[in-house]
């Protein structure tokens, strides 16, 4: 069994670069693979291992200057998420594109997922989901507001848009997958003197990992960014696919539609590629269906097609 450890903690680290190369080198020596990101504002990723593996890891990441108190989640997989190891220096952990928004210095009121139900109840409460527009697509909380945006770059700009809105409401509550785009995202309205803002502790992912799916306020599933696309409640696997031309997520009724060719082109990007690339994905699959029934792991050549971001 396959361990999934997602992750991320804001922390000042003057010199990211000398943390990575003893963190890459762990990382291979215990056989995991995934994305770690390291910036100056601290750590971000998902990995996958082998139970101990991760554990050593997880250790070795907490045992970094002002990383005890790191929260991960944690699920498992029958198969590896992950083709490669990345670990990366960035300028940012989660690329909000606004440097000057710290959440060290101050983000929204924390909610556990046990008093989430509660306070998105609360008559006037606006809930607003900081996700992009294809993992809304996927699932997200009853009647929670969907900016439409395509990358969180794009969010600043929704939340200048309507920053009117915003102050009126009586309170803000806000969720991403892991919680880190709401560290941000909350630190940002803060910072326009919004003060009665809230953000769901652990992100969709902890919310579905420990409140009942009977009383559950989650609609469908929740994107993640792996192999496993999506998960549901007690974080099982979901129903989702990835279409390998657009890198979307696919749902059982678009893989019933006509415009759905397995490995080509799904319903969000048929008629966007020409012959040469519907031709190039179509030998790529082809080429994956066989090293699958000879046993072995393809990766394939990178393709020429937008690929979702990495955060928690």
């Amino acid at each position: 069994m396959i361990r999934v450890a997602a992750l991320y903690h804001f922390v000042r680290f003057p010199d990211p670069n000398a943390i990575r190369e003893p963190l890459l080198a762990l990382c291979e020596a215990q056989g995991i693979k995934g994305t770690l990101l390291l910036a100056h504002e601290g750590i971000n990723g998902t990995i996958a291992g082998p139970p101990e593996g991760i554990a050593t890891v997880v250790a070795h990441i907490r045992a970094l200057p002002g990383c005890g108190d790191l929260q991960v989640k944690t699920a498992t997989a029958e198969t590896m998420p992950f083709h490669r190891l990345k670990v990366r220096l960035k300028r940012e952990i989660v690329t909000m594109g606004m440097p000057d928004i710290d959440p060290l210095t101050g983000v929204g009121h924390y909610v556990l997922p046990s008093d989430w139900n509660a306070l998105i109840e609360q008559p006037g409460t606006m809930v607003i989901d900081t996700r992009n527009d294809y993992e809304v697509k996927v699932g997200t909380f009853a009647g929670a507001i969907d900016p439409e945006t395509e990358s969180f770059r794009d969010f600043p700009a929704w939340v200048a848009a309507h920053r009117e809105e915003i102050a009126a409401a009586p309170r803000v509550a806000m969720f991403c997958t892991g919680g880190i785009r709401c560290e941000k995202a909350t630190a940002l309205l803060k910072a326009e003197g919004i003060d009665q803002v809230f953000h769901l502790q652990g992100g969709i992912l902890k919310y579905l990992e420990e409140v009942p799916a009977s009383e559950s306020r989650w609609q469908g599933e929740c994107f993640v960014f792996d192999e496993r696309v999506a998960v549901g409640h007690e974080l099982s696997p979901g129903t989702h696919s990835l279409c390998r031309a657009c890198r979307m997520p696919v749902s059982s009724e678009d893989r019933a539609s006509p415009l759905f060719e397995e490995g080509v082109s799904c319903p969000a990007c048929h008629g966007t590629r020409d012959a040469v690339q519907r031709a190039g994905y179509a030998e790529r699959h082809r080429q994956a269906r066989l090293a699958e029934a000879r046993g072995e792991a393809h990766v394939g050549a990178r393709l020429p097609a937008r690929t979702p971001k990495n955060p928690v």
